[in-house]
């Protein structure tokens, strides 16, 4: 008789409205059974992701950590079970929440207490002694909510302009975003860098890297010259590059390796929505 292997499971709530705006997705409570190992590649987005365990710490990692924005791809490995909360924060939400330079953490990943303090300790262990995810997203919550209204806020001028930048998929001149605020341009490389993480026209690169990801999944090699200029890339070539760059291998070898990082085999997923208070 065989024996069923353990449920991957996911457990989600929508953040306060203090806290909403500094995410980009709601929180999210992941368990999954120790597995063989898992290898896959990581692309640069303009995310700076936050992870909790509430298990045992997997793959060499702190137990909680912080990984700030990155412009190089980089193979995850995971072995063992997992329990975690992850968090998926902008940079400019990132810079709010954590209260650091983001520029200090681009291309890093830190431990949780060497960036929050005693507060990063405390909040770990709160979230690994309170059982069930729903009274853990309320701890949460109320600890990131305390963040958000005791943070630094980012410039107007910088917030404007990374949301330029996410509004046109990356297509805005940096020289534009520089003359509609009125700085210069190196004044605002040196902020905007401070505030999110790396220089505005890297970060344009991948959020435009990322909207052709998106795309890639549903595409054909015909279709290449469509999509890149579907993402704003002056030709393939342009787009090239940025795959060689940010993902480290050809257009046409990353669709070949999708269906192997897509195609998981679990018995089951378990999902459970969990309000609010």
């Amino acid at each position: 008789m065989s024996t069923a292997a353990p449920a991957l499971s996911y457990a989600e709530r929508r953040p306060s409205e203090p806290v909403r705006g500094l995410l980009t997705r709601n929180y999210l409570g992941f368990t999954q059974p120790a597995t063989e190992g898992e290898r896959w590649l990581a692309t640069p987005t303009p995310t700076v992701t936050v992870i909790v365990n509430t298990g045992a710490a997997f793959g060499g990692l702190p137990g909680a950590f912080a990984t700030g924005l990155s412009d190089t791809p980089d193979v995850v490995e995971q072995f063992g079970a997992i329990e975690c909360v992850d968090l998926k924060l902008t940079p400019l939400g990132a810079y709010t929440l954590l209260g650091v330079p983001m520029d200090e953490l681009a291309g890093q990943v830190v431990e949780l207490a060497a960036v929050l303090g005693p507060d990063g300790d405390r909040l770990t262990e709160r979230l690994a002694n309170t059982p069930g995810w729903a009274d853990r997203f309320a701890v949460l919550d109320t600890f990131l909510a305390d963040r958000a209204g005791r943070g630094p806020a980012p410039a107007n001028e910088v917030a404007w302009a990374w949301r330029r930048l996410v509004e046109t998929g990356g297509a805005e001149p940096i020289g534009a975003l520089a003359h509609e605020i009125g700085w210069s341009r190196r004044h605002l490389v040196t902020r905007f860098r401070q505030q999110v993480g790396l220089p505005p026209k890297t970060v344009a690169r991948i959020i435009r890297f990322e909207g052709l990801l998106r795309r890639v999944g549903r595409a054909g090699q015909a279709e290449w010259s469509r999509i890149a200029a579907e993402c704003g890339y002056y030709d393939q070539a342009h787009m090239n590059r940025d795959f060689r760059e940010f993902a480290g291998t050809t257009p046409t070898d990353y669709l070949g390796r999708l269906p192997q990082r897509l195609a998981q085999e679990v018995t089951s997923v378990q999902y459970a929505w969990v309000p609010a208070d």
